[in-house]
């Protein structure tokens, strides 16, 4: 769906498509379940291959469409916390386990083996999520180490990874940190870029060159930001000034107190949904301009409007969403090893 649109005709034929794919709200499809993992890592790599990973070292993969998956447990890992994943294609995926120590694993046989490509073993260390721009170049976001924020990067397709130093760490607020809810807090860019939000006592939009104080629920360790997504405006090595939040309290996941908020200034002002999502909110994604796609444990969300009003599509509770990089699919996952689909009728 985000791709660089090359003339004008397809500019225009491409706006017709999304009207009449996006015309009617989607139907969330169950594609399997009952594996004992919670997933918040999900990548789609295109419309048949998609990666999911989660608790007790599991990590899933599908290459057809979610028909089918094959299940596997990272050996050596069988306790870890897998939070986050970037596939690249059948063979190639990267998985984060958070903590106690935080690992970066990778393999390029499908998940036969797993190589670790980084460790951090410091007191304190919390990796949140990741994200790839492109094939070679990824970052991953921690929580505030020596008030902090921890930043690693990747320009070799994670095969090495190299932190921040600490003259280029942003620093953290008082209670702010990151959730490691869905991946989705962080969105990196070809052009050097980076978006990340955080929550917790302070939740703020942290981009070059000055944060941003959001105006999510904040003020408790539950609240904040989980997830942001930009609307790349056909062009995705640059970010666009479309951006959308989403958070709230997941201690309180039936409340839809400032719990979604977009902009199209790149977060200088923000509005508020006349009507918002049903309640806490870990995940965002962008289909096209006016059509996005947010998730919780509570259910699923829809809006054709640019995040303006949404509609509840499922009280089904997902963790992530994600749409595919190339492609159109979008698929869901949450806990006991939930994974479905999105289906629009037209």
């Amino acid at each position: 769906m985000k791709q660089y649109l090359l003339s004008f005709f397809f500019l225009i034929s491409s706006t017709i498509v999304y009207t009449e794919i996006y015309a009617q709200s989607p139907e969330v499809i169950i594609m399997t379940s009952g594996t004992k993992t919670s997933l918040r890592g999900l990548s789609v790599v295109n419309d048949n291959v998609v990666w999911v990973s989660g608790s007790n070292g599991t990590v899933g993969k599908s290459l057809n469409g979610g028909k089918n998956w094959n299940w596997m447990t990272v050996k050596g890992f069988e306790k870890k916390e897998f939070r986050d994943i970037e596939a690249f294609d059948a063979n190639t995926a990267i998985i984060m386990a958070v903590d106690s120590p935080a690992y970066i694993l990778k393999t390029t046989d499908g998940g036969d083996t797993w190589k670790v490509v980084y460790e951090n073993r410091t007191k304190g260390m919390f990796l949140d999520a990741m994200d790839f721009c492109d094939f070679a170049n990824g970052m991953v976001v921690g929580d505030p180490i020596d008030k902090k924020v921890f930043l690693a990067y990747t320009t070799d397709n994670g095969n090495t990874w190299k932190e921040f130093p600490d003259e280029k760490k942003p620093v953290a607020d008082s209670g702010e940190a990151f959730f490691a809810a869905s991946g989705t807090n962080i969105r990196l860019y070809r052009d050097g870029s980076y978006f990340l939000v955080s929550g917790g006592i302070r939740s703020r939009l942290i981009k070059k060159p000055n944060p941003f104080l959001l105006p999510l629920v904040q003020g408790k360790e539950s609240t904040g930001a989980n997830s942001i997504d930009l609307y790349d405006n056909g062009n995705p090595a640059k970010p666009g000034k479309r951006m959308i939040i989403v958070g709230g309290d997941f201690n309180v996941p039936a409340s839809s107190e400032k719990n979604c908020f977009y902009s199209s200034d790149g977060g200088r002002s923000w509005k508020q949904p006349k009507i918002p999502p049903h309640g806490y909110r870990s995940s965002v994604e962008y289909l096209s301009q006016k059509d996005i796609v947010t998730c919780g444990i509570s259910g699923v969300d829809y809006s054709n409007d640019g995040g303006k009003t949404w509609k509840w599509i499922s009280k089904e509770g997902f963790h992530v969403g994600r749409i595919a990089r190339n492609g159109s699919a979008f698929f869901l996952a949450g806990e006991n090893g939930k994974i479905a689909k999105l289906n629009f009728e037209y």
